[in-house]
Formats: C-alpha cells, structure tokens, sequence
C-alpha cells in the first residue's frame, strides 16, 4: 500500500491557495489549546512556587490532574463512534465546532486559574486537559482531512507547530513577568486574555464542513467487519504502546524544566529562556517534518525521534550548566511535535476509515505515560537525599523509556513492513 495516500507531497510554489488558512488555523489551535491551555503551566510554575501557594509534590499532583484530563478527553474521542452508535439520539456535531467550543474552553479555564482558590485548580487542570485533547483530535482530523483532499497532507506539519509556537510565547511572556515580580495570578490572567485573542483570529476557517461525529460500531481490527484485515491487534497494540512511552519520556522535563535548571544553575539571568528554547525546537522539528523527501517509514522516523529526545535529556544530565541545558532544550523540542504528526499520519495508514477514533486511542495512550511521569518525581523526590538527585534519577528513568519506545519502532519496521499498492502483506 502507497504511504498514506502519497503523504509525502510537499508544499511548493503550487500549494493551493486554500491550504494555507486549513494549516496557519490548525496551528493557531494547537497554540491555544496545548501551548497555552496545557504548557503555560511549566513557564508559570517557578511563579508560583515563589508565591508561595504551591509546592513540589503538590505541582506534580496538578500537572497529573492535567495530563489524567487529557487522557479521559482522548478516551472519549476513542469510543465516540461508539457511543453515538449506541445513543442514537446525540447529535453528529461538526468537528469544527467542538474545536470552536475547546479553544473557548481553554480560554475560560485559563482565566480561571487566576483564582485564588487552590482547592478548586486540580479540577480546573482536569477539564484543561480533557479539553486540549478533544481539541487535538478534532483539529488533527478536520485540518489532516482536508489537507489531504487538496494532494498536500504534508503541510500537516505546519499544524503541528502551532503547540512550540504557544511554548515559545508563554515562555517569553513568564519570562518577562518574572522580570518585573509580577504574581502568577497576573500571569494566568494574561494568558487566558492571549488565548481569547488567538482564537478570534481563526474562528472564521472553523467553519462547519463534512467531518462530524458519526455513530460506527467498533469492530476487532482482522476480524469480519473490521475496515482492514491487514493491520491486526498485535500491530496496532505495540505501535499505541510504542507511542505511550513518549508521553511519559518528554513529560518530566516539559514539565520541571525551569525548576530543575533554577536548582542547578541559581541566579543564572538565562534560566527563564529554557522552556522558550525548547518551544522554538519545537516550532523548528514540526516545520522541517514537512520537507522530509517521500517514500519514508513513520516507524524509523519515530525512532530516530525518540533517540534524539533521550540525547536530549542526556546532554543536560551529563552537563547540567548553560550549554548543556540549551543543546539539552533544542534536542527535546526539535521532535516533540513532528513525533505526533508522524504518528498520527500512521494512524491514517493503519486506520484510514476510523482516524479520528484511532488518534483518540493514540493520545489516550500518550496520556497515561504523562500521568505517570509527575508522580514518579513526586515519589523519588521524598525519598531522594536531595532534589537534585531525584531530578537526576527521574530524568535517567525518562531517557531509558524513550529508547525502549526506538526499540519497539525499529521492531516494528521489520516485522510489518510498509506495503506497497499490488503487494501481497508480509507475515511476522
């Protein structure tokens, strides 16, 4: 089977013209929805921490509600052709509404950290993630859906920018709030604002289209009835177990990386440019994922992607001062983004007639290994002799998973060859 329905078009001088506003939209969402709604928490958190009104553990346990709420949104997303096949009596929303009411959402949840009501902020995280990730699937299905229809599905990774761009933002703006001793409470209030702004500017291009929830019995993929007979439970388990292991290996650094930088290099005037750093990688890996050359196997791109973020978490821990915690930045960020586009345009090849629902098990799976990552530096940070030691270990048990995950993908390449249009499938 050709890759994805010749995935690999590239932009050129004769891109639609329509591309354009469907990419620069997706990307604007992203922005808003992880950049701000999910990762504005990291640039914050010294903030907060300096007020006064959270602590360690306690910030591990809300950015834990976060990514719990981001899997529980990815679950859904899952089983919706499920429950619309059951309920028969809910409505086939567009996707673009949804991801009009999740950028509100966002905004709104955004604003509402800014109130000084500790209790209420786990449940506040929750619904930030449960939201992020319908906001995700949704964009990635209506924009990926279209790009393709206009023979250049590679532009895709332009969407997939838009969280680095968020990143870089977020974390110029703490940056300069940190300058001037501004509260965090301040700082939620300006993001919330700033997520309001960006979704205004793309409202318009979310503006109805084919692609709606739709009711569809889920059938156990090599069975009768299911949409492919050529991609079975074995290869769709370890490839969304593959991709979980992401979630938990980038989480601990994208979440504590201005702490741990603070705590190893105190008093630095460059600790508040890390988390931007590692945005622009971001922005930078997901804009070069669109130039890669054609014919291209997601799998061993996705390796080579989760070896360069374990390179990443390396360089900081074998060279935890300026350079290293720089290299450290870019290396993580670079992939970050162009490994969810890989992936989910694999699950377009794996699962071409149920994307949408495919992405939502992707992300679920991803969201289980964030989950897992704040507490586990929660844990080790009680029993360790010191915060930097269960930094230490933290970031060494992160780096290992990744390179577990390379391992899986470079398996994968081997035992379930891409097949090409007129080939008969390969046996394991």
């Amino acid at each position: 089977m050709a890759l994805i329905e010749k995935q690999a078009t590239r932009p050129t001088a004769s891109t639609p013209s329509g591309a354009w506003p469907i990419a620069l939209a997706g990307l604007v969402a992203l922005a808003v929805a992880m950049g701000i709604g999910r990762f504005a928490f990291t640039p914050i958190l010294p903030m907060m921490l300096s007020d006064g009104v959270v602590d360690l553990p306690g910030a591990s346990w809300l950015a834990s509600a976060n990514y719990l709420g981001y899997m529980l949104g990815a679950i859904f997303c899952t089983l919706q052709p499920w429950i619309w096949a059951r309920l028969r009596w809910l409505p086939l929303l567009a996707y673009a509404s949804l991801v009009r009411a999740g950028l509100l959402a966002t905004g709104a949840l955004t604003l509402a950290m800014a109130w000084q009501l500790p209790a209420a902020w786990p449940v506040l995280r929750l619904a930030a993630g449960i939201t992020s990730a319908v906001v995700f699937v949704y964009t990635s299905g209506w924009c990926l859906a279209r790009l393709s229809r206009l023979g250049v599905p590679a532009m895709g990774g332009v969407i997939y920018a838009g969280p680095g761009a968020g990143i870089v933002v977020s974390g110029l703006l703490a940056s300069g709030m940190v300058s001037l001793h501004w509260t965090a409470a301040t700082g939620w209030l300006i993001f919330g604002v700033l997520a309001f702004g960006l979704s205004a500017t793309v409202w318009q291009v979310f503006d109805g289209g084919n692609e709606r929830l739709a009711p569809r019995a889920l059938h156990a993929p090599g069975v009768p009835g299911s949409e492919s007979v050529r991609h079975g439970v074995a290869e769709v388990t370890v490839f969304s177990l593959a991709y979980g292991l992401a979630g938990f290996g980038y989480i601990i650094s994208a979440t504590f990386l201005p702490v741990i930088a603070r705590a190893a290099l105190p008093g630095s005037a460059w600790l508040d440019l890390f988390w931007p750093l590692f945005g622009l990688g971001v922005t930078l890996g997901a804009l070069l994922a669109t130039r890669l050359p054609p014919g291209k196997d997601f799998r061993g791109l996705l390796a080579g992607c989760y070896v360069l973020q374990a390179a990443g978490i390396a360089a900081s821990l074998w060279s935890p001062s300026l350079a290293g915690f720089a290299i450290g930045s870019l290396l993580l960020g670079l992939p970050f983004t162009a490994i969810t586009f890989f992936a989910m345009q694999e699950a377009r090849r794996l699962r071409p007639a149920s994307a949408a629902s495919f992405m939502g098990l992707l992300s679920a799976t991803y969201g289980v290994g964030q989950i897992l990552g704040p507490p586990l530096v929660a844990l080790l940070l009680r029993h360790a002799a010191s915060t930097g030691e269960g930094f230490t270990l933290s970031l060494e048990i992160a780096a290992g998973t990744l390179l577990a995950g390379a391992l899986l993908f470079g398996w994968m390449a081997r035992a379930y060859p891409v097949q090409r249009r007129g080939e008969a499938p390969a046996r394991a």
